[in-house]
């Protein structure tokens, strides 16, 4: 208007003129604007868009339309009898009808608007809302998972010492020494998600001690590990492999039991000599390799691998990173 008008806004006549024509924009765009904001407003907590789209849609569409003909009309009329195009005597409802168009597609442009806005924030809303409860429940099961090993390794560990106590009571002594070094360790990681692998390796290494305190030369281990740092596993996943290792396999001084722990390519390569006992012990507690998967499964996309030989166990562990687990 200031471009095809210069003078209109240089003199007190040039605005007079404009006046009507300003305060009528000022009016729709006001009007209709607050329209669009307070329908969307209303219908948000009485028809939200995830649970009903489509009657959201037609009640959105036919409450606005309706809002859009009626206040229009309202402004139309005031302002166009106040520029004294009419009397109310005899009023030009055709052509009050017609200067009402142009509002109302305005009025829908804003509809359009309005409805994109909100089911846009609905939608990114839901999806937080979604990713939340998603992590809630991962980190639920995985605690879960976790709460699994306390007692596991206590219920265990006493297991053997109440044998030890029929064999040596230098023995018992010795174990529960031992014993309550490694519980520490197990205490400190039970609100972890992952345990770097030098921790990890320092608790197998302990946990190998005390089982040699049992089975003295019936048990040999080995431990070749190149790189350390940077690398993290579920925490207490080792004890479980080297447990279930000894659970299921003669231990003897004619048979020693074997177990090699090796890192190779991004894995952690547990194995042990083959020498399955003649009557299978059954886990009474189904924690163990089961454990192991579902919390690999939480933490990452990657998967232990189970190789089973004729002479060897073998079970792969992805070394995780933290940023990539």
């Amino acid at each position: 208007m200031l471009l095809f008008c210069p003078n209109c806004f240089t003199s007190i006549e040039g605005l007079k003129n404009i006046f009507p024509d300003f305060l009528f924009s000022f009016l729709v765009s006001s009007t209709l604007s607050f329209g669009g904001y307070w329908t969307d407003t209303l219908l948000d907590s009485r028809l939200p868009w995830v649970k009903y789209p489509m009657a959201r849609l037609l009640v959105t569409a036919v409450a606005y339309s309706f809002y859009c003909f009626f206040f229009s009309f309202i402004i139309v009329f005031i302002v166009v009898y106040l520029k004294g195009q009419f009397e109310l005597s005899n009023i030009p409802w055709k052509a009050l009808l017609l200067y009402t168009k142009t509002p109302i597609i305005i009025g829908l442009s804003f509809m359009a608007f309005f409805t994109a806005r909100s089911w846009l924030y609905e939608w990114r809303n839901t999806a937080i809302e979604a990713e939340q409860l998603k992590s809630e429940n991962i980190a639920s099961q995985y605690q879960s998972l976790k709460d699994q090993l306390n007692p596991h390794f206590l219920f265990n560990s006493l297991n053997v010492l109440s044998n030890l106590v029929y064999e040596s009571a230098d023995k018992s002594a010795e174990f529960i020494q031992q014993l309550s070094k490694i519980y520490r360790y197990v205490l400190e990681v039970q609100q972890e998600e992952l345990v770097g692998l030098e921790r990890e390796i320092g608790f197998a290494e302990n946990y190998l001690n005390l089982q040699k305190i049992r089975f003295e030369g019936s048990l040999e281990y080995y431990i070749d590990l190149h790189q350390l740092k940077g690398h993290y596993l579920p925490p207490l996943s080792l004890q479980l492999l080297l447990e279930n290792a000894i659970k299921h396999n003669i231990a003897s001084l004619e048979k020693p039991l074997k177990i090699m722990i090796e890192q190779t390519d991004g894995n952690l390569i547990v194995r042990n000599i083959l020498q399955p006992k003649l009557t299978r012990e059954e886990s009474k507690t189904g924690i163990g390799l089961p454990n192991i998967k579902k919390r690999y499964a939480l933490l990452s996309d990657q998967n232990p691998k189970i190789i089973e030989t004729e002479k060897e166990f073998i079970v792969e562990l992805p070394l995780l990173k933290l940023n990539g687990a």
